[in-house]
């Protein structure tokens, strides 16, 4: 597979706009939350408009609901596809999950049944969005705090299924199936080992907190050294992915936060080839070698 590298990426968050406007960072570039803009107008539009024009950026949405029996949100489709005109990202994501119900939106990620006839219904959707937007997209592992008894397969099993049958692509957040993987007791490397390796476009990586016995994925913490020794084992894996640590909360002042993704690259470099480190964005491949013509 040809996978484009970004090399290595912080989420964009309100707080460091004026940091990075003044100072230009040395961050390969930044995931913004598409939710934040997607409005008429204003300042967020503003500085993301000031901050695209130096860096590449990747869209990552929380509110597309693709597992819910609700129909598709036609309204936000449309007003997620002018911001993808608007930014012209190198990708855009969203989580494998449901948020809304009868057009009430939860505001948060909730968990699917691994089954088939959920498979069925996601890949429908998948194809509907994929088609409208005229792009592959790339979904997201959730943390997870309950199962369903009508789940009769392995998480990496149905999300590669739903990946193989909807051709769309993975997004990968090394800390959520750590969470998972403590909280549903499996082994972390078992669910690594499941997911196709052709798939995988993007690694997130995060903090968590311990809530007695379970833990809960809070993006309010550095990443633990654990989580760390599941980036290189991912990194073995998967080979060279763009990577960028998500921080939502008790979010520490940019150059801190930049050390943190530092350990990233160094773990990164040591892990594999320099030459697999190369950066090489879309523009160069992907969408000229991955663009999305969806066959019945």
């Amino acid at each position: 597979m040809t996978r484009p590298f970004l090399g290595f990426g912080l989420g964009l968050r309100t707080e460091h706009y004026p940091y990075i406007l003044e100072h230009k960072p040395d961050v390969d570039w930044f995931e913004i939350l598409s939710e934040n803009y997607m409005v008429p107008g204003g300042k967020p539009l503003d500085y993301l408009d000031k901050i695209r024009n130096d860096y590449p950026m990747v869209m990552h949405g929380v509110s597309l609901s693709i597992g819910s029996t609700d129909p598709l949100n036609t309204s936000y489709l449309k007003d997620l596809k002018q911001l993808i005109h608007r930014v012209q990202p190198e990708w855009i994501s969203d989580h494998l999950c449901w948020t809304s119900v009868k057009d009430t939106n939860s505001h948060d990620l909730l968990p699917l049944p691994y089954n088939e006839d959920t498979i069925t219904h996601l890949v429908n959707r998948i194809h509907k969005v994929q088609d409208y937007l005229g792009q592959r997209i790339l979904l997201e592992n959730l943390s997870s705090y309950v199962t369903y008894k009508n789940s009769d397969m392995t998480e990496w099993g149905f999300f590669n299924e739903i990946a193989r049958r909807a051709d769309c692509h993975i997004l990968l957040d090394i800390n959520n199936i750590f969470v998972s993987a403590h909280n549903h007791q499996f082994n972390p490397v078992d669910y690594l080992n499941g997911i196709d390796i052709n798939r995988v476009m993007q690694f997130h990586l995060a903090g968590h907190s311990y809530h007695g016995e379970m833990i809960i994925d809070t993006h309010d913490h550095n990443v633990c050294d654990p989580v760390w020794s599941l980036y290189e084992t991912a990194l073995k894996r998967f080979g060279a992915v763009s990577t960028m640590i998500e921080r939502d909360d008790d979010i520490p002042e940019f150059p801190q936060l930049r050390k943190e993704l530092a350990i990233a690259e160094d773990i990164a470099r040591k892990t594999l080839p320099a030459s697999t480190l190369q950066l090489n964005t879309s523009s160069d491949t992907y969408y000229t070698e991955l663009s999305y013509e969806h066959s019945a």
